[in-house]
């Protein structure tokens, strides 16, 4: 009971954490989203079918989605934890008797529950412009909770290692920003020369953004079998990996 007390409690203080500041975090990222979607809308609507009939609007409405999705949940797990460390506190995560497994559950519920309310907030306000509807929420919310759970997990991974802003942020520049950027957010893989769709395929945030997309659609680039396989596979490789680094306590308890 007071470890599941234990859990409750930092779990509470993560979702807490970036609801507190609600403007920043969920407010600012789904506005971002909005500016993305004037643009490329604006830009490309008229010039770019997909999938043979479907509006580029509405097509590029769930990419965006699942794009703030998986920003915002590396974000949360990753921003907390270096705060945590810059300023001294983390100890006072750590002295409580929560093991490395509830650390990483807490963590990562709330990273992800950061990415669903985002997601929600940037489909609210997009889905006007163009209703892609949908048409097997099951996908949906499938892809987006293992993806932002995947990316939740890679923000404690950077969150651990990091040991100060400027390596916080080469990480996300350098890792997180390209694959998202790259995974189809802005453009089916099918547009691209053959060498460069080989490529994508070794990227898993584009079968994070496929299947998403194939829940709102009923078609994709990749059956959504195929993407839930690669995803849950990503998923379970990123979580030993965390748990392995948290079981050592590398760079938080050494």
């Amino acid at each position: 009971m007071n470890n599941l007390l234990g859990f409750r409690t930092l779990l509470m203080k993560e979702v807490l954490r970036f609801w507190k500041v609600s403007f920043q975090t969920v407010a600012a990222p789904v506005v971002t989203a909005l500016l993305y979607l004037l643009i490329f809308s604006h830009v490309l609507d008229e010039h770019v079918q997909v999938y043979g009939q479907i509006r580029y609007t509405a097509f590029l409405i769930p990419g965006l989605v699942m794009m703030s999705v998986l920003q915002n949940a590396f974000a949360n797990s990753s921003s907390s934890l270096i705060q945590s460390k810059v300023t001294g506190s983390l100890v006072f995560v750590l002295l409580p008797p929560i093991s490395y497994l509830e650390f990483f559950a807490a963590y990562v519920l709330a990273a992800a529950a950061r990415g669903v309310v985002v997601g929600v907030g940037v489909l609210s306000v997009t889905v006007w412009f163009a209703p892609p509807g949908m048409v097997a929420p099951l996908w949906v919310l499938t892809f987006a909770v293992l993806g932002g759970a995947i990316m939740g997990a890679l923000g404690v991974v950077a969150g651990i290692w990091a040991e100060k802003f400027d390596q916080l942020a080469g990480f996300q520049n350098f890792l997180i920003l390209p694959l998202t950027m790259l995974s189809g957010v802005f453009y089916s893989i099918h547009s691209l020369p053959p060498f460069w769709q080989q490529v994508s395929h070794f990227n898993p945030v584009f079968y994070m953004i496929d299947g998403f997309r194939y829940g709102f659609f009923g078609v994709s680039d990749v059956a959504p079998q195929v993407s839930l396989a690669v995803v849950s596979i990503a998923f379970a490789i990123v979580t030993v990996f965390t748990l392995a680094l948290l079981q050592r306590g590398y760079k938080l308890r050494n």
